[in-house]
């Protein structure tokens, strides 16, 4: 596997693989890799020729209260991960390499930014957009895998796609869980012990909704109450949104009668980790 640092050296890397033929797929993350970011890697070379893994923690997308600085990195574990599961080319630019002095321009998404984990988080996919255009215009890729259980994410990075035209084709991976269900997630590693033991009724009351929509309840209102119910139970976890939107817009939905996702974010009140999932039904 080749580690590359510069974006003149990413490119230079990217030029020759299309000169000679190859498609590229990349798989954008900000490190601290699990068995979920791998299972994204797996997925890419299945798509095209060669796999390209950013590993970058990103400022743009960090409010000023949020876990910057504390974010989990460990660059050269997260190679040996990322070779282990067939990375060909592993790209690690710094902040300054990204967003040299005097950088001034910006994504605007529009509306979909500011819903779900947009309204508690301004600017948050601002960052986002435009940090994975640098990466699109960087690495060239073919196709991008982005994981499900960032699903606002993946909604953006598709409509940036389809708005600006871009050549990339975006595919999405399923969230990979825990054995207890908890989604796996790289922030899973700030919990206390007895909020992790708490985390799990996330996913049970995501799993709960969808049998309740199998069952033949279709009220949005019904099921989010009682998601709000099942996770906040417990005493060290609280919901902080629940929605069901449609997973294309992400507009709010009174009624499901089509395809819809449930989506959820909690924060766990000792550690103060805010934590995300969702489930798609019909």
């Amino acid at each position: 596997m080749k580690v590359i640092k510069s974006i003149d050296d990413m490119r230079g890397y990217s030029s020759a693989a299309k000169k000679s033929g190859k498609t590229i797929a990349l798989v954008p993350t900000m490190g601290a890799l699990h068995e979920g970011h791998l299972s994204l890697l797996v997925l890419a070379r299945g798509f095209c020729d060669v796999s390209v893994m950013s590993v970058f923690v990103n400022p743009t997308q960090f409010g000023p209260s949020e876990d910057f600085d504390k974010y989990p990195r460990d660059l050269s574990r997260d190679c040996g991960l990322a070779e282990s599961a067939g990375c060909d080319c592993l790209f690690a630019p710094s902040a300054a390499e990204m967003y040299p002095a005097g950088y001034g321009t910006y994504v605007d998404v529009g509306p979909i930014g500011g819903m779900l984990c947009g309204a508690a988080r301004p600017g948050h996919f601002r960052g986002v957009a435009t940090v994975v255009l640098k990466l699109f215009n960087i690495t060239a890729p073919d196709a991008a895998v982005f994981g499900a259980k960032d699903a606002q994410q993946a909604a953006v990075i598709r409509s940036v796609v389809k708005d600006l035209n871009l050549p990339v084709r975006i595919v999405t991976a399923p969230i990979i869980r825990e054995p207890d269900g908890l989604a796996m997630s790289s922030r899973n590693a700030y919990l206390t012990a007895a909020e992790r033991k708490q985390a799990v009724k996330i996913s049970e009351s995501l799993f709960e909704a969808k049998t309740l929509f199998d069952g033949g309840e279709r009220s949005a209102e019904l099921i989010k109450k009682r998601i709000v119910s099942t996770i906040n139970g417990g005493g060290l976890i609280r919901s902080e949104y629940v929605e069901i939107v449609d997973p294309a817009s992400l507009r709010p939905l009174d009624v499901i009668d089509g395809a819809a996702m449930i989506a959820v974010a909690c924060r766990a009140l000792e550690s103060k980790t805010r934590l995300i999932d969702n489930v798609v039904v019909g």
